[in-house]
Parts: structure tokens; C-alpha cells; sequence
């Protein structure tokens, strides 16, 4: 196995027991993006001489007798978190040349642990979007298919660490923008408890959801960086005063774990092969001992409008820092500014930046506040008692992370509605504020599917052949586990038990 293949788990093992050093697992992974970056497009930055640095740096300390699990390990950050003296652009125009002058605690907490930083990862503009198709600098390639997107809008970090560029990756999770991509890339993504890991330096979206996790190849080893990134922080009022254990001492059995499966979660016009990988994954719980219990989540299908509402509406006013715009304004007012605004100062925001504005612009504008913003905060307290009410009864749930498998570039990209459904299975738990993770449970072939790479064959009318129908190849599927607020000790132990009964997070993409 390549340095760079390994886990962190694998690799701190590695670095303790003196069999390599992180200069050298730096290096691996170094070479890694200049040998495949030009195909997937996962980085916007490398700072190759920094992280060499801090690789040797990292060396010292453990020569020193200093240890830590991820001490001298190399990863990448989401280019919507600052990182000091390395550029933030957050894939915008605007923010092409920033620097940021200090660190966000998350990062800052994974330099102290000593964390090797190769770099910053592309994502959709400002965190706008599912398909990191938005990204000023051009999007990024899924690496099971490049003709296909890695999600969104995490989506460089999830291409990064299914690629092996990275041991593992920073994202932020707004309405599913760390699991969707785990999701279509085969790899672990977790969004932690609202207020369980500070967004002080993170580029605000939406301020009352957004929360940065951890993109990696096992479960351990998002346990792992998790235990390193979680706390409160007292730069992060939202942060929570709750004890942070330690995520990978607790990845026990799951016997005896109540696992409610909403019905809500398998609708008409899903991809028949995700449902049934998903079912097989909830099958294969119950099988390890888990309690299988039919439950219902009925204001599920309000989710997705609920938050195409909330979070324009505070994307306006997150964004009026970066160019004047102003909001709260009569519908006439905001016509006029809108029309002033694009003709001027908005040549430096995409397209999906601007509809944001726009539509956040006019559910706050006085004639229509009351009628949207507020009627959407109404239902999203629904949607919190409804999942408050259900996992009193459950201990965790466990649902499709995505409707589908990755889907081609371009292929949703002029059809926002389409673009912002992919977030149906998502939007609940991060309008709850709860924890969720998405594990990798199937690889499937779906009608029509032909692999850019692997070369498994033409699909006729609805006939697999014998190596599609084992999913060899193919496009990763992803289970979501959601779980009680501050509890991602639990989802992380389900989802760990699950993962090492099967084997598709030891899968890799042929490059």
C-alpha cells in the first residue's frame, strides 16, 4: 500500500512505531495531487514548502517523545474555512486573492495537534450549491466517473479523500454539503451537532445551520479528527458547553440499538438501485443486532422549502459584508437595488450566488416577511419537535444520505429546482441542529450507466451483466445515520459497525 492510501488510524500507527515519517506520508501525498489534480480538480491551493515544514516540524515533536493521532498527519481544508498566510478564496471571484490574517479555531485546533495542511479544496462559490459546479474556478470531477460531479458543496474535500490526495479533509455541512459529496464519492462524511464545533472563522452561509465536520476514509478516523475539532469555543457564542468524549474509545457493539427508518425517506422517484442498497444496509443493521423500528418524520417533505427559504434569507444578509447589499427593504426598494447592483458591483458573484441574494432579498422585504421567513421558522420548529418526539422513541435513524448516485456535470446545472431537491434527505437533520454521518453501503450500475474508466460494459434495456450486478465498479451509494442532538457518539458507533461488517469503504476509485 501507498503512504498516501493509508488511514490515519493505520498511519499514526505507522508514525508511533517509528516505520516512516511524516515528511515522507507528506511527500505521498504531495505527489499524489500533482500526479491526478489535473483530471479531478480538488484543490484551489497547494502550499507544498508549508507543509513540508510542518511535516519535518511534526517530526521533531515526536522525536521529542511528543505523540497525538494526528500528529504529523496530511489533510486538507475546505477554501470556506481561513487558514493563516494560505489564500481563502471560498471558490469566488471576489475572494480570489484573500489571505486571511489568523486561523479558524478548527484549523487552529488541527495545527496544535499537528495536523499538516497541504492545502485548500474547491467547493461550490460561497458553499452555494450540490454539485461543486458552482465554483468560479471551474468544478471538480467525482472520481469514480469524471464525467460525473463529486456533490456538493464539499465536494474537492469528499474527491480528495476518495482519491487518496489526503489522509483526510475539513468540509462544512450547511443542508448536507459534507454527506451529500461523502455520498457520491464513497467516503465517510460527518456533520456534527449544531453548535458542537465552532464556525468562528468560517465563511458564513447560513449562520443557524452551518457546522464544519470531517471527510475520511474509515469512520475511526472521522472519530478521530472529530475528538480534535469538537469543543466550545469562546470566540463561537452558538459553541456548546457539552462534555466532548472521546469519539473512537466509544465505537462499540450496536446490539440492542433501537434504529428507527422513516418512511418519508423512500419516495417515489428515488433511484430503484439506491433504495435497494439502503434497505440491504438497514437489513445488515438488524442483522448485527440492531432494532429495526418503522417510524414516521411527516413534515419531511416540507424540509426542502423550509430551507430554500431560511437560507437565502440569511446568505443576504451573511453576503452584504462582501459587497454593500443591503436588506429588510420594501419589495420596490430591493427591485430597484437588485437592478442597480447587478448592473454594477455583482460581477464578482456567480450566478447561484445571485439567485441567493435575490430570492433571500425578497422573502425579507417588508411585504413578504411575514408570508415566507416567518411561516418557514414556524414549520422548522415542527420539524424539530417531530425529530425531538421520534428519537425519544429511537436512538438513531437511518435513512438514504441522496435519492441518487452522482449525476453528470452539467446535467441539473440549468435546473436549480432539480439541483436543490438533491438535498431532500438532508435538509431535515440540519434543520433540527442534529448529528448525522454518511457511510459508504453499495456501489450500483444504474440504467443507462456507462463507467468512464473501469469499463464494465454497456448496460442493455434492463439487464445487468454478472460484474454490474456485484457492483464492481460502478457509483458509490451512501447510508445516512441521524442521531440525537450532541450524540455523534452514537451514530459514529452504528455507522463503524456497520462499515466493518461490509466492504465498501475499502473500495478505490481506478485512476
Amino acid at each position: 500500500m501507498k503512504l498516501n492510501e493509508l488511514t490515519v488510524k493505520e498511519a499514526n500507527e505507522k508514525l508511533t512505531k517509528r516505520e516512516i515519517t511524516s515528511l515522507e506520508l507528506t511527500k505521498a501525498c504531495l505527489a499524489r495531487i500533482k500526479e491526478i489534480d489535473n483530471k479531478i480538480k480538488a484543490c484551489l491551493t497547494v502550499c507544498e514548502k508549508e507543509a513540508l515544514e510542518a511535516a519535518r516540524e511534526a517530526d521533531r515533536r515526536r522525536a521529542k517523545g511528543e505523540a497525538g493521532e494526528l500528529l504529523g498527519i496530511p489533510c486538507l481544508i475546505k477554501d470556506n474555512i481561513l487558514t493563516k498566510g494560505i489564500r481563502t478564496t471560498a471558490a469566488s471571484k471576489i475572494l480570489e486573492n484573500y489571505v486571511a490574517p489568523f486561523d479558524a479555531t478548527v484549523v487552529k485546533k488541527l495545527k496544535e495537534a499537528g495536523a499538516v495542511i497541504l492545502g485548500k479544496t474547491n467547493l461550490d462559490e460561497f458553499a452555494h450549491g450540490a454539485s461543486t459546479e458552482n465554483s468560479a474556478f471551474g468544478p471538480t470531477h467525482n472520481p469514480w466517473d469524471l464525467n460525473r460531479v463529486p456533490g456538493g458543496s464539499s465536494g474537492g474535500s469528499a474527491a480528495a479523500v476518495a482519491a487518496d490526495m489526503c489522509l483526510f479533509a475539513l468540509g462544512t455541512d450547511t443542508g448536507g454539503s459534507i454527506r451529500c459529496p461523502a455520498s457520491f464519492c464513497g467516503v465517510v462524511g460527518l456533520k456534527p451537532s449544531y453548535g458542537r464545533s465552532s464556525r468562528f472563522g468560517l465563511i458564513a452561509m447560513t449562520s443557524s445551520t452551518d457546522v464544519p465536520g470531517p471527510l475520511a476514509k474509515t469512520v475511526e478516523d472521522a472519530a478521530i479528527v472529530m475528538s480534535v475539532i469538537a469543543g466550545q469555543d469562546k470566540l463561537d457564542s452558538t459553541t456548546a458547553g457539552e462534555k466532548v468524549p472521546g469519539y473512537s474509545q466509544k465505537l462499540d457493539s450496536i446490539k440492542g440499538l433501537k434504529i428507527g427508518v422513516p418512511k418519508e425517506y423512500f419516495i417515489k422517484g428515488m433511484e430503484k438501485q439506491v433504495e435497494e442498497a439502503v434497505k440491504a444496509a438497514i437489513a445488515k443493521m438488524e442483522e448485527l443486532g440492531g432494532e429495526i423500528i418503522p417510524v414516521s418524520l411527516p413534515h419531511t417533505k416540507y424540509a426542502v422549502p423550509v430551507y430554500y427559504i431560511i437560507t437565502p434569507s440569511e446568505i443576504s444578509s451573511n453576503l452584504a459584508r462582501f459587497d454593500g447589499i443591503k436588506y429588510g427593504l420594501s419589495e420596490k426598494d430591493a427591485q430597484n437595488l437588485a437592478e442597480i447592483y447587478f448592473k454594477s458591483r455583482g460581477k464578482g458573484f456567480g450566478p447561484e450566488a445571485k439567485r441567493r441574494i435575490m430570492l433571500g432579498t425578497y422573502v425579507l422585504s417588508a411585504g413578504y416577511y411575514d408570508a415566507y421567513y416567518l411561516q418557514a421558522q414556524k414549520v422548522r420548529t415542527r420539524i424539530i419537535q417531530e425529530f425531538d418526539r421520534v428519537l425519544s422513541e429511537v436512538d438513531i435513524l437511518a435513512t438514504p444520505t441522496s435519492p441518487d448516485t452522482a449525476f453528470k456535470i452539467g446535467e441539473k446545472s440549468n435546473d436549480p429546482m432539480q439541483m436543490y431537491l438533491e438535498d431532500i434527505f438532508v435538509s431535515g437533520a440540519s434543520l433540527a441542529g442534529l448529528p448525522a454521518i454518511s457511510v459508504p453501503c453499495g456501489f450500483i450500475n444504474p440504467i443507462g450507466y456507462k463507467e468512464n474508466k473501469m469499463k464494465c460494459g454497456d448496460i442493455e434495456g434492463n439487464k445487468l451483466n454478472e460484474k454490474q450486478k456485484s457492483g464492481a465498479g460502478g457509483l458509490p451509494v451512501g447510508l445516512q445515520i441521524i442521531g440525537r442532538r450532541f450524540d455523534e457518539a452514537t451514530i459514529m458507533r452504528a455507522a463503524r459497525e456497520f462499515e466493518q461488517a461490509t466492504e465498501w469503504h475499502k473500495r478505490k476509485p481506478e485512476l
